[in-house]
């Protein structure tokens, strides 16, 4: 199979879809790999690196598109992109199209086959393809929470670790999965004092023996997350529904009810966000202010740290790139019924039940597409 990479255009985007070592693994299975010139310059790997890695370099992502029977990227394409996709071509990358319709509509119409990093999954049902992303959010909505509360950001001036005599910074997280844990993780390390919201009193366990008392855990209902979100200098919104748009889990209202110069920070931003003030951001533009309180919503907050995210998130997609490319996209579907619920748009249809639903069109299950 011929594999092409074509360099990331969304705003200050600089992970990469196949580094060069996973390029060298590809090519050694007998496949051809066509790279964008530069597409690897923000991790620091040069065309130099690919040729030697056995890539062939194009010119633009237009003679990518051409030449490649499958597409890997790390974020969802842009319409420019989704125009340059073919009925024969498979899309292997991060969608989220249950907050994007009309990338949804392009990629229909497209007839292409797109897969979602996001929505693949493991033997014991979890997201394995989201699972690095998710770890290098987690820790990095701490570090930008902790700048923003600054005052020279616009923040309350508050130092989440406090210094002795003066009482550390309050932080809530709501949702208690791999990015809510490592954020968690983080806010402790800085010596913040922690609240983790979750629905699920079995994971709710699993967090108290895991931080062995250091944090507090709070079953989440609406008067929990009032509570929490009210007292708190930070606010964390992890949660997540596969494939689905994410659930406004803080009001507006509640929003108003926190301290000026606070901050809440929306992991959820992908699939639409999980407070309700939330609207995306980028990074040359990461937050704006409502109700008083500094709200950061980047849309693609691994991007920052392209090198450790994309060296990260190749670890865990190469081997599903290997099965598509080594038995054929058809072949790799049916034999896998963990990739195949990655599967999201195929023939002109949608494919995935939770994306379906999170738009408002007809779901056609794989064997029917």
């Amino acid at each position: 199979m011929r594999i092409g990479v074509p360099k990331e255009i969304k705003e200050h985007e600089y992970r990469v879809g196949l580094t060069p070592g996973s390029v060298r693994e590809l090519v050694h299975q007998g496949h051809d790999v066509v790279v964008e010139t530069h597409a690897g310059a923000g991790i620091g790997a040069d065309d130099d690196a690919y040729r030697a890695a056995g890539a062939v370099i194009a010119a633009s992502a237009a003679e990518v598109f051409e030449q490649a029977g499958m597409m890997v990227k790390v974020k969802e394409p842009q319409l420019t992109e989704c125009a340059l996709l073919r009925p024969d071509q498979t899309l292997f990358t991060y969608l989220h199209l249950a907050a994007d319709k009309p990338q949804a509509e392009a990629l229909m119409k497209s007839c292409a086959t797109a897969i979602a990093y996001e929505t693949v999954m493991d033997a014991q049902g979890g997201l394995p393809l989201l699972v690095p992303m998710s770890e290098v959010a987690g820790r990095m909505s701490v570090q930008a929470g902790a700048h923003f509360l600054e005052k020279e950001q616009g923040g309350a001036g508050v130092l989440l670790g406090g210094v002795p005599g003066v009482q550390p910074g309050k932080v809530a997280i709501i949702g208690g999965g791999t990015a809510g844990t490592h954020a968690a993780q983080m806010a402790l390390g800085l010596g913040a004092e922690v609240t983790i919201i979750e629905k699920s009193p079995a994971r709710l366990r699993q967090l108290d023996m895991e931080f062995q008392g250091r944090l507090r855990t709070l079953f989440s209902t609406r008067e929990t997350i009032a509570q929490a979100v009210k007292g708190a200098d930070l606010v964390i919104g992890s949660v997540l529904i596969p494939g689905a748009a994410a659930p406004k889990l803080v009001t507006r209202k509640m929003i108003a009810q926190m301290a000026p110069g606070a901050v809440v920070v929306d992991i959820a931003i992908d699939q639409g966000g999980c407070f309700e003030t939330s609207r995306p951001t980028s990074h040359s533009h990461p937050t704006f202010v409502c109700e008083g309180v500094i709200h950061y919503c980047v849309t693609n907050m691994p991007g920052a740290v392209a090198r450790t995210s994309a060296l990260a998130l190749n670890n865990a997609t190469l081997p599903f790139v290997l099965a598509l490319a080594n038995e054929g996209v058809q072949r790799a579907l049916e034999q896998n019924p963990h990739l195949a619920h990655g599967l999201n748009v195929r023939d002109g249809r949608i494919t995935h039940p939770a994306v379906a639903h999170a738009l408002g069109f007809d779901y056609s299950p794989l064997k029917a597409a």
